[in-house]
Order: C-alpha cells, then sequence, then structure tokens
C-alpha cells in the first residue's frame, strides 16, 4: 500500500493525484515532441476537471502555469506562453503606496481640506467672502452630522482659521445657519391611529374569559 506520506508532494491539490502522476510521467519521456504532444493533451484535461477558469481571463494561459508549476518547473516543454519559473512565483508583490496626509478633524473629511486650499488661493472679494461663507455652513454642518452636541459660529470660525494657516477668516457679522437647517433631526415614524368604532362598523374581536 502506497501512504501520502510516501508520495510526492502536490504543489496544487485541485487538480488530484492522477494529473500529478501523469505530468511525473511525461517528464520522463526523451523524446521532446511526444513529450509536448502529452503536455497537451493534460492541458485538455486540467480544463475539463475545473471548467470554472473558463470564465477567467486567458484560463490557457493559466493551465499552463500550474502545468510547470506541478512539475516543479522542471518539465521541458514548448508553451506557447512564457514560461513562469520559481523565483517569479516567490516575489512579494510591491508595497501599494496608501494616502498618508494627516486629516486634522476626520469630521470634515478631505476634500473640504482641498477645497479650503484653492479658496485661500482666490483674490480678496464678494465672490471669496461668499465661498468662505458656504464653506463655514459646510463644516457646521458636517460637524453636528458626526457630533451632536452644539457647536457655536465662532467655534466653526476658529477651525475654518485653523484649516486655512490663518488664511480663511469668517466675517463677524456673518450668521451661519440654524443648527435645524443645516442638520434637521431625523423624522420620526407617524404613530398608528386606534380604532374608533361608529355605528354599524365591526369592533375588532375581543377575547374574554369566561366566569
Amino acid at each position: 500500500m502506497e501512504y501520502n506520506s510516501q508520495r510526492s508532494k502536490m504543489s496544487i491539490s485541485e487538480y488530484g493525484r492522477n494529473i500529478q502522476k501523469m505530468i511525473e510521467q511525461i517528464m520522463e519521456i526523451e523524446d521532446r515532441e511526444q513529450r509536448n504532444h502529452q503536455a497537451r493533451a493534460i492541458i485538455n484535461v486540467m480544463g475539463q476537471l475545473n471548467p470554472h477558469l473558463r470564465d477567467v481571463n486567458d484560463f490557457k494561459h493559466k493551465l499552463w502555469d500550474h502545468l510547470f508549476i506541478m512539475s516543479d518547473f522542471k518539465l521541458d516543454v514548448d508553451s506557447p506562453y512564457p514560461i513562469p519559473s520559481a523565483q517569479s512565483l516567490s516575489r512579494k508583490p510591491e508595497r501599494l503606496g496608501y494616502a498618508s496626509n494627516h486629516i486634522k478633524y476626520r469630521h470634515y473629511g478631505r476634500h473640504i481640506e482641498k477645497i479650503i486650499e484653492k479658496a485661500c488661493e482666490l483674490e480678496d472679494g464678494a465672490e471669496k467672502t461668499a465661498l468662505i461663507k458656504l464653506i463655514a455652513n459646510h463644516l457646521k454642518k458636517s460637524y453636528l452630522t458626526w457630533n451632536r452636541d452644539a457647536v457655536t459660529d465662532e467655534e466653526i470660525a476658529g477651525h475654518l482659521l485653523e484649516l486655512s494657516n490663518g488664511k480663511l477668516q469668517l466675517d463677524e457679522n456673518i450668521k451661519l445657519s440654524l443648527p435645524n437647517e443645516v442638520a434637521p433631526p431625523p423624522k420620526q415614524m407617524p404613530k398608528k391611529k386606534k380604532f374608533q368604532g361608529k355605528p354599524g362598523q365591526n369592533k375588532p374581536f375581543q377575547y374574554r374569559k369566561k366566569n
């Protein structure tokens, strides 16, 4: 009896032990043309055993890569695709470059900081003053969305001054929107009306215990 501990290691177990043995057998064939013929036959069998790979782009390419992986990259046949190497599989993927931008107030978000940067580049005038008011109202709305605590216009003006590095200052005479205007309270579900019977109407059945 042959035990699994005595058998060769399977790199890709999804194809089964029989495919692994077939690959090992064709590696012993000396004639290259016959070896290529047997390799293409194994590829067809591998595709039939894994029909889900047909939905994958370049599934034939993937089958050939699996063939070389299962042979421990020792199979010498002509492949229609570039032959992979053990080094290419062991190579670690490149580290993704995540954004490392520090956000001072997370409830305001990064986009409003970019808008503030653009507003700082505008020349003083009516357009810049109107934009400052819009930004301040947005800050107040975002604050009340994530923090239900009350906030004053002076606090919002201070946050705006800090986010703009002292370049955008809200006019003291400008009044921001009221809390119920920037962040209205959630709607309440209407209460169910109690049944009020009228003469001639059937009332809901009520079960009464017998004495």
